[in-house]
C-alpha cells in the first residue's frame, strides 16, 4: 500500500544548502510550516510536492535545477532503502533494488522493462488532484536512477533516450548531462538505458551490508502487504488499466504470489478482485476527469473500455452521472 505520508531524508535539506537554497526559504515559498525541516518530520503526498514546486521556483529553471541537486546530493545521506541500492552487485541488480523498495517510500514507483539492447524505466505517480506532480521532481528522479549507475560503476554512462511529458527548462543542459536526446511531450516520463550497462559491476558492492539490509526491508515489504493487500491490487490495477492487463494471475504475479493465494488475501480482507477492479476503475475515471487536457475518449481508454459507450455506462452507475457533467461541477466547485 502507498501511504500518503513521507518523511524527508535529512540529506534533502543538506543537498539543498549545497546547491545554494536555504531549507527555510523553500518552507517559505510551499507556505508550509518550519517544522517541515525537522529530522523527523512527515508530510503529506501534497505537501511533497508543493516543497519540490518551491524549490524549483526558487531555482528558476528546471534543468539547471535537476542537474544540480542530482550531482549535489551525497549518497550517504539517503536512507535505507535508497542506500542498499548504492551496494548491489551491478546496475541492473540496484535498479531491481530500487523498484522493489520503493513500494516502501511514497509517492512515485518505478516499471523496468528490458527489450533487446534497451531498458526502459517508467514512472509512476501517485495522483493528487490539488498539487500536481511538479516537473523538477519528475526530472531529479529519472537522474538519480542515472546518477545510480555512474556513481555504482565509476563510469560516465550516458541514457538511450529520456522522455518528459511536461516542459523542463533548458533542455540542452539537459541533454549534456544525461548524454542523450532529451523528448519533451511524451506520453510518460522514462529513461531508457543502454540494456548492456546494466551488467556493469558496483565498485560500491558490498554484501555484508546487504545481508543486514535486505532482510530488514523484505521484512519491512511483507508487513506492509499484510496490512492491506486490497490497496496494493487497486494499485496495480490503476497502473495497468490502459495495457488491459487485469487478470488476477497478472496482479498476483506483480506481488509475488499464486493467484490463489492472493484470491485467498483478499477474501480475508473482506473483498474479491472484481470488486477492486470495479473500486480501481471508479476512483481512476475520477482522477482522469479532474484533469481537462483529457478528452472523454482519452479517459475511457486509460481505464481500460474498449469504447465510450461501456464507459458512460459504467461511470453513471458509480456517480448517477455522464462523465461531461461530472467534470463540469467538478471544475466549477474547485
Amino acid at each position: 500500500m502507498k501511504s500518503d505520508r513521507i518523511k524527508f531524508p535529512a540529506g534533502f535539506w543538506a543537498g539543498l544548502q549545497r546547491v545554494g537554497i536555504d531549507p527555510y526559504d523553500v518552507a517559505r515559498k510551499a507556505r508550509l510550516p518550519l517544522t517541515i525541516l525537522a529530522e523527523s518530520a512527515v508530510v503529506t503526498t501534497a505537501q511533497y510536492y508543493k516543497i519540490w514546486q518551491a524549490y524549483s521556483d526558487l531555482i528558476g529553471d528546471t534543468a539547471i535545477g535537476i542537474i544540480k541537486l542530482a550531482t549535489a546530493f551525497e549518497t550517504t545521506q539517503y536512507p535505507p532503502t535508497v542506500l542498499a541500492t548504492y551496494h548491489a552487485r551491478d546496475y541492473r541488480d540496484a535498479l531491481n533494488r530500487m523498484a522493489r523498495y520503493k513500494r516502501l517510500c511514497p509517492p512515485e514507483s518505478l516499471h523496468i522493462v528490458e527489450e533487446g539492447e534497451r531498458c526502459t524505466i517508467e514512472l509512476e505517480w501517485m495522483r493528487n488532484e490539488q498539487q500536481p506532480v511538479p516537473p523538477v521532481l519528475v526530472g531529479i528522479t529519472l537522474a538519480f536512477l542515472l546518477e545510480l549507475g555512474r556513481r555504482g560503476t565509476g563510469k560516465p554512462i550516458s541514457a538511450w533516450t529520456v522522455e518528459f511529458s511536461h516542459t523542463m527548462g533548458n533542455v540542452a543542459a539537459l541533454e549534456t548531462y544525461f548524454g542523450c536526446p532529451i523528448q519533451i511531450g511524451a506520453n510518460a516520463n522514462r529513461l531508457t538505458l543502454h540494456r548492456s550497462d546494466l551488467d556493469r559491476p558496483f565498485l560500491s558492492y558490498n554484501q555484508e551490508l546487504l545481508e543486514i539490509l535486505t532482510p530488514v526491508l523484505d521484512r519491512s515489504l511483507e508487513e506492509q502487504g499484510s496490512r492491506s493487500i486490497a490497496e496494493m491490487v487497486k494499485w496495480i490495477l490503476k497502473r495497468s488499466l490502459p495495457g488491459g492487463s487485469l487478470d488476477i494471475r497478472a496482479v498476483a504475479r506483480e506481488l509475488g504470489m499464486s493467484d490463489r493465494t492472493l484470491q485467498r488475501r483478499l477474501t480475508d480482507e473482506s473483498t474479491t478482485f472484481k470488486k477492486l477492479l470495479t473500486r480501481a476503475r471508479h476512483e481512476k475515471a475520477r482522477e482522469c476527469l479532474a484533469d481537462p487536457t483529457l478528452d472523454i475518449k482519452e479517459v475511457a481508454f486509460l481505464l481500460g473500455y474498449e469504447d465510450q459507450n461501456s464507459f458512460y455506462r459504467a461511470f453513471r452507475m458509480w456517480e448517477g452521472d455522464t462523465p461531461s457533467n461530472w467534470r463540469f461541477e467538478y471544475v466549477e466547485s474547485n
